[in-house]
Parts: C-alpha cells; sequence; structure tokens
C-alpha cells in the first residue's frame, strides 16, 4: 500500500475531514489534499 493510500485509508476510518487533518497536523487542507493525490511526494 502506498503512503497516499494509507494516508486515505487511515483518514477516513478516523472519521476526519482533509481540513480537520491539517489542523491535527498543522499543515494546510491542500498539503492534505497533495498528500493524498501523490502529488508531493517522489
Amino acid at each position: 500500500m502506498k503512503f497516499n493510500e494509507k494516508l486515505i485509508s487511515l483518514r477516513k476510518s478516523m472519521g476526519l475531514s482533509q481540513e480537520e487533518l491539517g489542523a491535527e497536523l498543522k499543515v494546510s487542507r491542500q498539503t492534505i489534499s497533495k498528500w493524498e493525490s501523490g502529488g508531493s511526494l517522489r
């Protein structure tokens, strides 16, 4: 399982939105979205 797939799965299993997870991790919702789409991981 790739990082982005695991992140999506864990976030959803915790019932968190991207915005809520971002607040917990002190990053923006846009950052979470990029991580989940695999856009910023190389």
